[in-house]
Parts: C-alpha cells; sequence; structure tokens
C-alpha cells in the first residue's frame, strides 16, 4: 500500500488516550492501523476477514 494517510504527531497525541492499553502483549504500530482504517473508509472498500485453512 502506497496511498497510506498518516496522521501528524500531534494528531496522533490527540487521540492516543482512546487506544487500549497493553496487558503484557506486544503493541501493533497504532499509527499503521489507523492509516488503515482510514484508507478502507475513505475509498469505501469493505473489510475482508482473513481465515487459515
Amino acid at each position: 500500500m502506497s496511498i497510506l494517510f498518516w496522521l501528524s504527531r500531534t494528531q496522533m497525541r490527540r487521540i492516543e488516550p482512546f487506544f487500549p492499553l497493553s496487558h503484557g502483549i506486544p503493541s501493533v504500530d497504532d499509527r499503521r492501523v489507523i492509516s488503515g482504517i482510514i484508507f478502507v473508509i475513505r475509498n469505501g472498500l469493505r473489510w475482508r476477514v482473513r481465515t487459515s485453512s
């Protein structure tokens, strides 16, 4: 994905209090997750659930 929408550091600091806390599990890159969500919403795409076979 080369067309990612990255929030600025100021924007990330503003929404960080709403992120869930990590409870012993390594956290993912929140900025990348938010970028993916915005990408899906802006482009009208559907979420695709991957199932392992």
